[in-house]
């Protein structure tokens, strides 16, 4: 859940799991998953940190709970979402390893 702000000045608590898209236009208007609208004066940068740092918070407290740190590579590796371009492998032989 994040905290942010509606226009009119009224903070309001969002399951961030919700949102989604948010627009600059000029102010900030969330488009959450269910249609509905949402316009809050935080930009769409400060949206997004506040996402990632909640996003963290919740690793961080699963990680403290795991006994051991291949349980934690595996959270991490569940959690992560790498979308850079990779280019694909070249496919190996199974004789060689190459």
């Amino acid at each position: 859940m994040i905290e942010l702000t509606r226009l009119n000045g009224t903070p309001i608590v969002l399951n961030s799991d919700l949102i989604k898209t948010a627009e600059a236009s000029p102010d900030t208007m969330l488009t959450l998953i269910n249609g509905e609208k949402l316009i809050v004066r935080e930009d769409c940068a400060e949206v997004t940190e506040r996402v990632l740092t909640y996003r963290a918070r919740l690793l961080v407290s699963v990680a403290r709970r795991l006994p051991s740190y291949g349980d934690l590579q595996r959270v991490v590796s569940l959690a992560s979402l790498d979308l850079s371009p990779q280019p694909n492998p070249a496919p190996r032989n199974p004789n060689t390893g190459r």
